[in-house]
């Protein structure tokens, strides 16, 4: 599994972490940045992230900002992502079982970067259930254009 990684300031020790986790764990991992705690706009890293997963050159996708708020919100906006922002176990596999999220997001001032790694190993290693009714929800969430 291929899997690409940015952090704004808020998010940027997680990042760091979690980026060292996956490697240990095996799985090819890019860091698109930021590479240190300088103030910097969330919105280009989640760019960048949500973008090579929606090209297909990345299977998965994590991001981390201080809530987790704004690269949700900003990953949901590039075409083919359905990003969640999740902060429990419970929210971490249940959002690929049911949703087949392909971006993760975290709040680095919200949760322990402890949490966080258990959050992406779960949400890493569970697979979506493939039950029709939820391939009709996100078949709805894909074929919504709106306006």
């Amino acid at each position: 599994m291929k899997i690409a990684i940015g952090a704004d300031h808020g998010g940027f020790d997680h990042k760091e972490v979690i980026f060292k986790h996956l490697k240990d764990l095996g799985f090819d991992v890019v860091d698109f940045g930021t590479y240190d705690t300088n103030s910097v706009d969330y919105n280009d890293f989640a760019m960048k992230v949500s973008e090579a997963v929606s090209s297909g050159e990345f299977n998965r996708g994590i991001l981390i900002c201080g809530t987790g708020i704004g690269m949700s919100v900003m990953a949901n906006k590039v075409h083919g992502v359905r990003a969640a922002l999740v902060h429990d176990l419970f929210t971490a596999e249940a959002t690929r079982l049911h949703n087949d999220t392909n971006v993760l997001t975290m709040g680095g001032r919200v949760i322990s970067i402890e949490l966080a790694i258990k959050i992406v190993d779960i949400w890493i290693k569970t697979e979506f259930s493939n039950e029709e009714r939820h391939i009709r929800r996100i078949n709805k969430i894909n074929n919504y254009k709106g306006e």
